[in-house]
């Protein structure tokens, strides 16, 4: 009887593992779903702001997932790269956390200087600039980015407009626009603030823009997927900027379900009419 014991004892210690063995076609499968978006489909980033995964000890990977999972790394703010990693993680169960770990894991080290292009359908965008923003959109907030040392401008369009104000969500149709100003510097280099407390502008650097229409997000994936908001950025000849990769806003706005997806919906249902 011992013996039985102890050859089943013996079995359960060697298939244990076996049966917790990281599955990397699982991993690949899974990684192609939301991190090929940034990371690569092969783990060679779209980005020099974003780490290659591929060759990364699995070990290491599978820890920062975690990590990222269980609050143990905190973001330093909303819109921090470890605030999409949040989000991203915690739509990840710890089995495909050791998957995908173990499938970057498995894959080459990057030549230097290569880079993944970006995903095509993340690279096209359904938001065109609203040329009469000025006319029919509605001023609602300016924010101060000290760290750039920018202000910026948001205006809304009437759909999102009355929706906020209403306490519903932003319907389809709705158009959120900013504007991004560097501030102007004074004699001692710093940003001149203004008597309302926000910086002075001074040069126009960019548009930014999301907006929202039926099925727009159809082909998006699930894991990234604002409902239906596309976003976009545009030059201050009112063109699209080359290079932009919606998967880096869908990402940051992903936290934001409870919201609309929207960092100023609380500013946007108190503008005044």
């Amino acid at each position: 009887m011992n013996t039985l014991l102890g050859s089943a004892g013996v079995l359960v210690l060697v298939l244990a593992p076996l049966a917790h063995a990281a599955d990397i076609d699982a991993g690949k499968a899974k990684a192609a779903t939301v991190c090929a978006a940034c990371h690569g489909a092969n783990g060679v980033s779209v980005s020099d702001t974003i780490p290659n995964l591929a060759a990364q000890r699995a070990t290491y990977l599978e820890a920062q997932l975690k990590a990222f999972k269980d609050g143990t790394r905190r973001a330093a703010g909303p819109t921090s790269p470890t605030a999409t990693m949040a989000a991203i993680a915690a739509q990840l169960s710890l089995e495909d956390m050791a998957n995908v770990a173990a499938y970057f894991a498995s894959l080459p080290g990057p030549e230097k200087g290569t880079k993944s292009a970006f995903l095509p359908n993340l690279a096209r965008t359904h938001v065109s600039f609203p040329e009469d923003y000025k006319r029919t959109f509605t001023r609602y907030h300016t924010i101060n980015f000290p760290a750039t040392g920018q202000v910026r401008y948001y205006y809304a369009n009437p759909a999102a407009l009355q929706a906020a104000r209403d306490g519903k969500p932003l319907p389809p149709g709705s158009f959120l626009l900013a504007e991004v100003y560097a501030a102007r510097r004074g004699a001692d280099g710093k940003p001149v603030t203004g008597a309302d407390g926000f910086y002075v502008p001074d040069k126009l650097l960019l548009y930014t823009a999301m907006a929202s229409g039926s099925g727009w997000g159809k082909d998006f994936p699930e894991m990234l997927r604002n409902g239906d908001w596309n976003y976009a950025i545009f030059t201050t000849d009112k063109q699209h900027r080359p290079g932009v990769n919606q998967a880096e806003c869908l990402g940051c706005h992903k936290p934001l379900d409870s919201t609309s997806y929207v960092f100023t919906l609380k500013q946007l249902g108190a503008a005044k009419r």
